[in-house]
This record gives C-alpha cells, structure tokens and sequence, in this order.
C-alpha cells in the first residue's frame, strides 16, 4: 500500500492561508517553480490525487487547461485521477477535454483511507484543509510535505488545527532552493 501524503504551502510563520482567508501570498511566487523536477519525481509515485471541494474548485480553474510548456507540473496533475471530497457537489467536471473527478461521500478521513487502501501508488492531498485536520485528527497521514515561502504574514490560518494535540514527526528531508524556498517532508506515526 502507498503512503497519504499532505502537502501544504506554509509561510515562514507556519500559515497556509492569511487572515482574509487568501492565499495571495505564494501566488506570484516564481521560486516555487525551481522544485518542479523534484515535485514531479514526488508525482511519479502518485496514483490519485484527492482535494476538498475549495481547492478542487481552484485546482481546476487553474491547471485543467495549463499548458505543460508553461508549467511542467501540469502534465502529470492533469494524467493523475483526481478525486473530490464532497457531500454538496453533483459533478466534477476537470477542464473542456471532458474529464471528471470521482467524487468521495461521506467522511472525507474514512473515504480517504479507503481509496488509499484500493490505490496503485501514493494519495497525495494539496490545500483542502478541513479534509487536512480532519485526516490529522484520524492519524491517516504518512508524509507531511511542507513547502516553505521564505515571508511573514502575521496572521491566518495555522497549518494544523488547533486542538490536533501533539504529534511527534520524523525529518525525512529538506531541500533548499533559490530565493529561500525550502522544501521540507515528515514522516508522521
């Protein structure tokens, strides 16, 4: 069986999203793309993709159409099957070439664990983050991926809830790129 992986994008001072809720403080940040050949080596190993309904809904707006030339990464998110964590939507359209996402009911923890369970390969988790506490709280995460945006925002919303508890993590790996940004990976359990 693979491993669930989480992976957040976290400001220096450990936010995923600021206090408005938006994450335009890593929109425009260009030295996320330097660990492209790195994020598609992690992909290689993937064999489905799961996002709560928000980030799907992003997701979507964003790399369904993205052109591989233009961001590398596009080509394996758009090829991976993707699942949504969902009990309001009736459709999961990906883009205009008519894919879809399967959409998971129910508890997103328990519908996450049993895809993995039937998966070829690693599930990995990007943003969605009640469907992120809620996989936190059931201790179903293997890898926790911290990509780190060398700024201070001051406020928003922390990258665990608040009432997780302590979580004792092992260091698997940290990359350093340009300009600051530090990818780093635990192992949780």
């Amino acid at each position: 069986m693979g491993k669930l992986i989480v992976e957040q994008i976290v400001s220096a001072d450990g936010y995923t999203e600021d206090a408005n809720g938006s994450i335009e403080f890593f929109e425009h940040e260009r030295s996320i793309n330097d660990a492209d050949a790195d994020q598609i080596r992690l992909l290689d190993d993937v064999g489905a993709i799961v996002l709560g309904r928000r980030t799907f809904e992003l997701f979507e707006g964003f790399w369904a159409e993205m052109d591989p030339a233009q961001e590398p990464v596009a080509e394996p998110i758009n090829r991976i099957p993707k699942y949504v964590v969902s009990n309001s939507l009736d459709a999961a359209p990906w883009g205009r070439r008519g894919d879809s996402a399967q959409i998971l009911r129910g508890d997103g923890a328990a519908s996450v664990q049993a895809l993995k369970a039937k998966v070829d390969g690693d599930v990995i988790v990007w943003g969605s983050l009640t469907l992120v506490d809620s996989l936190l709280k059931a201790d179903a995460v293997d890898v926790l991926r911290i990509r780190l945006i060398p700024k201070l925002i001051g406020a928003g919303r922390a990258i665990a809830p608040p009432d997780l508890g302590h979580r004792r993590m092992t260091l698997r790996d940290v990359r350093s790129y340009k300009d600051g940004f530090v990818v780093i990976e635990y192992g949780l359990g």
